[in-house]
């Protein structure tokens, strides 16, 4: 079993910026695939971002690019996600998700493992 942490969530206004990180207790990291969903009330869960586990390459949502990046230190089991110029529909807990050898469908809420989520609130 693989545990996942996010960390890094708070209250910002709308225009300021935030980084979240994730943690897991996988013993080999760098074969994880890690990506970051969200949940407003009332509303699915949806993609926001991802990162591979072989070329690290990135993947956003319409939503977010040019003002999320995805990044991940391998040394450190963690992956980040820094929000900037966020906005009130931003507001949402956010979701860590990882899964071994993943290659396709990131954009989809099938992940292995979860953590727990960290709040992230943006007021106008």
């Amino acid at each position: 079993q693989v545990r996942v942490v996010e960390s890094g969530g708070g209250v910002v206004q709308a225009g300021g910026s935030l980084r979240l990180s994730c943690t897991t207790s996988g013993r080999t990291f760098s074969d994880y695939a890690m990506g970051w969903f969200r949940q407003a009330p009332g509303k699915e869960r949806e993609f926001v971002s991802a990162i591979s586990w072989s070329r690290g390459r990135t993947y956003y949502t319409d939503s977010v690019k040019g003002r999320f990046a995805i990044s991940r230190d391998n040394a450190v089991s963690t992956v980040y996600l820094q929000m900037n110029n966020l906005k009130p529909e931003g507001t949402a807990v956010y979701y860590c998700a990882a899964e071994k050898f993943k290659n396709s469908d990131y954009d989809k809420v099938g992940w292995y493992y979860w953590g727990q989520g960290t709040q992230v609130t943006v007021s106008s």
